[in-house]
């Protein structure tokens, strides 16, 4: 459902997604780590279509993001790394403008909306302007966004950015209730989460990926994935890319 052919991206002399490849299907909820600069950021901007590749190719739902780019945009939500903006919008205001742009209308909508404040407690914040916010009910806010229209793919960079332990670990909680049934990708700088709620992890370093495995087989013998992630990215291997 998400797939990654040979994506580069070069901001001038720097080349900051370098060759990457891979594929998440369907019930997959993929840790996307790796150190500040990595290229995760860019990556998945990259895999919305919000930037141009320089190589390779990047689709969602077999939808070629350079080609068929509404399309592919239709079959995701997308949760960007310190979301922010629509100030003035109260958060009902800015799911209803979310929605429609979605094509949802009428009692779909409704329904829709209702049941994304319940998933993520977001009752009490829905007449509020978004930015009488704290950072952490902002977040929430865009998840919903990202969530509304119950799209197969979900593309969430750093999810729990803000929030406090309880609202991370309702978060966590709604992950592992729709992965069933969606493919998943979040970056996260926290591998603790990555260990307790993804299925797979891929490490980059570089703008390269230097693991791919399940967080079971990069863990130490205590279920700690710090070791493997410190080595990795740390040295990572030029042609670890294609050992994975």
């Amino acid at each position: 459902m998400i797939e990654a052919k040979n994506l580069t991206k070069n901001f001038g002399p720097l080349t900051a997604v370098d060759n990457i490849s891979f594929s998440i299907a369907a019930g997959e909820v993929v840790g996307f780590l790796g150190p500040n600069g990595a290229g995760k950021s860019t990556t998945m901007r990259l895999l919305t279509g919000f930037l141009d590749a320089d190589g390779g190719s990047a689709s969602i739902c077999s939808h070629d993001m350079a080609t068929a780019r509404r399309e592919g945009q239709y079959c995701f939500g997308y949760l960007p790394e310190a979301a922010g903006g629509y100030p003035n919008l109260t958060v009902r205001e800015f799911l209803v403008y979310c929605g429609e742009s979605r094509q949802l209308f009428g009692e779909e909508f409704r329904v829709a909306i209702n049941k994304v404040c319940s998933m993520i407690d977001l009752e009490s914040a829905l007449d509020k302007p978004m930015k009488t916010l704290s950072k952490g009910w902002r977040q929430r806010a865009w998840l919903a966004q990202a969530i509304l229209h119950d799209p197969p793919v979900l593309i969430l960079d750093e999810p729990t950015d803000g929030l406090d332990p309880i609202q991370k670990e309702q978060v966590r909680t709604l992950i592992h209730s729709i992965a069933p049934r969606k493919a998943i990708i979040l970056s996260t700088h926290i591998l603790e989460e990555a260990e307790v709620i993804c299925t797979r992890a891929i490490i980059i370093a570089n703008g390269r990926v230097v693991a791919d495995d399940t967080p079971r087989n990069l863990a130490d013998d205590k279920g700690r994935m710090a070791h493997a992630f410190h080595r990795l990215a740390a040295n990572p291997l030029p042609d670890m890319a294609k050992l994975t």
